[in-house]
């Protein structure tokens, strides 16, 4: 049974930084494509970072260059580096996952989602 679970949200102000953590139950991260979403209120949901046991990682360009996607195979954790965070970051942010590689790069789509955990920046 796929469950992921998020921790390390928070708040910070402008120009902060948060790592987020999910710990992965159930399969093996590097045998899925993982990554990262976030919702927030009153808009849509945005696929933001995506890692495949390849090498293949992917950005949305509204994180590209402040975000990082890691992934600690041994601990079976997905992080998730967050840096220069901006007002527009605030949201709540879900570790996902999906067995089809290449939909969940090509559109950071995601199949399976943890319960999210929240990330707000205050100016």
């Amino acid at each position: 049974q796929v469950q992921l679970v998020e921790s390390g949200g928070g708040s910070v102000h402008v120009g902060g930084s948060l790592r987020l953590s999910c710990e992965v139950y159930g399969f093996m991260a590097r045998t899925y494509c993982m990554g990262w979403f976030r919702r927030a209120p009153g808009k849509e949901r945005e696929g933001i970072a995506s890692w495949r046991g390849d090498g293949n990682i992917t950005y949305a360009d509204s994180v590209k260059g402040r975000f990082t996607i890691s992934l600690d195979s041994a601990k079976n954790l997905l992080y998730f580096e967050m840096h220069s965070l901006k007002p527009e970051d605030t949201a709540k942010y879900y570790c996902a996952a999906d067995t089809r590689w290449e939909v969940c790069a090509a559109t950071l789509a995601f199949r399976y989602a943890g319960q999210g955990t929240q990330v707000t920046v205050s100016s």
